[in-house]
């Protein structure tokens, strides 16, 4: 890894209420290991600063080394949650993150960090589309979500038409993502298992 990133803040979204999981998602193990801490793992190498939104700050308390705030307008979802951290974000850009996502890759955080600059949103595009929640915002988003969150217009990617986007393609990603796992998360109890499973058939 190069030098951290010191203009770019690194935000988690933990604010989901994890009713399909019925439990607190960023904190169960894969491989023995707590998702929210291979996540806090890889910012801590890129990200001179940490960002989590959370409206349930008490069990993120133990990440000393993170700054946890809570969503400015409640009940807005992942978009409110981006904007809550792109708010308080002390930098011009920020890589975005939701907290169910086991297979991120510090490498490939990198590289959409290096192509940011010119435009406002770095987005990974793959066929099926944008994956949102995992890309680079700058603080030049502020104003077009905020409009979108006050008509309660809540789709991440609605305000994309208003920025300067630069979709990263699917020939891009595909040296960090072999395994075709990279934007893989976690809602149900059932995702769990087929990780799970597929880990145990990996290593048989």
């Amino acid at each position: 890894m190069t030098d951290k990133k010191s203009n770019i803040t690194g935000i988690i979204l933990a604010g989901g209420k994890n009713s399909r999981m019925g439990t607190n998602k960023a904190f169960l193990e894969i491989d023995g290991t707590r998702m929210i801490d291979k996540t806090m793992n890889i910012y801590s190498r890129l990200f001179s600063e940490i960002l989590i939104v959370t409206n349930d700050p008490l069990p993120y308390l133990e990440f000393t080394h993170a700054s946890i705030v809570t969503d400015i307008y409640k009940g807005k979802g992942p978009l409110g949650g981006i904007y809550t951290g792109l708010f308080y974000s002390k930098n011009p850009y920020a890589f975005v993150s939701a907290c169910d996502m086991p297979y991120l890759n510090g490498d490939f955080i990198e590289y959409l960090a290096g192509l940011s600059g010119k435009h406002d949103v770095i987005v990974p595009q793959l066929a099926e589309g944008y994956q949102p929640l995992h890309a680079i915002y700058s603080r030049n988003c502020l104003p077009s979500i905020k409009r979108l969150l006050m008509l309660d217009k809540l789709k991440i990617t609605g305000f994309y038409r208003d920025m300067r986007v630069l979709g990263v393609s699917g020939e891009q990603i595909l040296p960090f993502n072999k395994d075709d796992r990279l934007f893989q998360n976690i809602n149900t109890l059932e995702d769990m298992e087929k990780i799970q499973g597929t880990r145990t058939r990996d290593q048989g």
